[in-house]
């Protein structure tokens, strides 16, 4: 193929803009890695800690080791949007559509049943519950949003459709759970910078408060 002069000046703008694609947003991503980092930080006051950073600019994983109230560790996982890549950035945006956070918390009080709520429509592929054949389930709505609901016991739902009604924005909520197996708490949602603070005191809080009264005993 023959390079003529208009052909080669694409080539060199589109190369320009990828590279300055490339440095504003990796700029952003760490800015943004660095922000959720000190807020979760502040507001969990972990005893201990340790990162673990995922493949270059797109986030990390947070262990913290807490011992304190009801709380024995707190961990989550970061994975952001490829902001520094103009070609893939498009392509991840319609598979992942946003910026994603796992958080397991793991409490001191023992979790007896099993119960999730998951975001209706949200997941392409619905993800593996073990034993749900042998849990109920229903559609519940909060908020004009519609979830998913599996339990053993009908009271749990109602436990976590009031956890849920906490957040900040109800939608960016995707799927939360109670397993007793590994005793965790499970929250999946999008996060944002302007209401993370206040989600995770909302976490915590509910950790600390309402998981501690232990409802599973009775």
């Amino acid at each position: 193929m023959k390079v003529t002069p208009e052909l080669l000046l694409l080539i060199m703008v589109l190369g320009a803009i990828a590279t300055l694609q490339f440095y504003k947003g990796r700029k952003l991503n760490l800015t943004i890695m660095d922000y959720y980092l000190r807020t979760i930080e502040k507001v969990v006051k972990p005893k201990d800690k340790d990162y673990v950073w995922i493949g270059g600019y797109v986030g990390f994983r947070a262990f913290y080791k807490v011992n304190e109230s009801n709380i024995d560790k707190f961990e989550y996982t970061l994975t952001l949007l490829p902001r520094q890549s103009v070609l893939y950035f498009p392509i991840s945006k319609l598979i992942n559509r946003h910026d994603k956070i796992y958080f397991v918390v793991k409490p001191y009080a023992r979790i007896k049943r099993e119960v999730h709520l998951i975001q209706k429509g949200y997941y392409r592929l619905k993800p593996k519950i073990e034993d749900e054949e042998l849990l109920q389930r229903e559609i519940i709505e909060v908020n004009g949003k519609q979830y998913e609901a599996f339990f053993e016991k009908k009271r749990d739902v109602e436990m976590l459709k009031e956890f849920l009604q906490g957040f900040s924005k109800i939608e960016n909520v995707k799927h939360i759970s109670l397993t007793p197996k590994t005793n965790v708490l499970y929250v999946f949602m999008k996060p944002e910078v302007e209401t993370i603070e206040q989600d995770v005191k909302h976490i915590v809080r509910f950790v600390n408060e309402k998981i501690k009264e232990n409802p599973f005993e009775r």
